[in-house]
């Protein structure tokens, strides 16, 4: 009887730590609720070919704002060097607020490719995704929600 104990036991304690490691995840905003991703690295490639559409996009988290939460960076996954190629996120401010916290975890984010013009304040200050400079025409997604892993 004690071994039949056993295996149920730990069959409890698996699906318990699946439960916790789903609950892990952090919704942000409305969250995502397109299916399919768009490849990160294409977005950050091509990021004009995307303008004004509505996106699913999965990487790595490089960079936040520290000041407001209101921007992070994302580079795909398994991105090598030591400063990847990166596409920014940038929410509203104090409608999301991306966490510092974020920075090395997984994030899927869902927004619209939106072009931020050289004399915007916003690239000049945070120049550095997607082909960011205060100099030239940059992209970056709006985000309307995310999933930080």
């Amino acid at each position: 009887m004690c071994e039949m104990r056993l295996p149920a036991a730990l069959l409890l304690a698996c699906l318990t730590s699946v439960s916790l490691a789903a609950a892990a995840d952090t919704t942000l905003g409305s969250g995502v609720t397109l299916e399919t991703a768009t490849p990160i690295a294409d977005v950050i490639a091509k990021p004009a070919s995307f303008a004004g559409q509505t996106v699913r996009v999965e990487g790595v988290v490089t960079a936040v704002c520290e000041h407001a939460g209101c921007w992070m960076t994302l580079a795909p996954a398994g991105a090598a060097g030591e400063h990847p190629a990166t596409l920014r996120l940038k929410v509203d401010d104090g409608v999301i607020v991306f966490p510092v916290s974020a920075r090395g975890r997984t994030a899927v984010a869902q927004g619209v490719v939106a072009r931020v013009g050289g004399d915007d304040h916003h690239a000049a200050d945070h120049a550095g995704g997607a082909g960011a400079s205060a100099a030239k025409t940059s992209y970056q997604l709006e985000v309307t929600g995310a999933i930080l892993r």
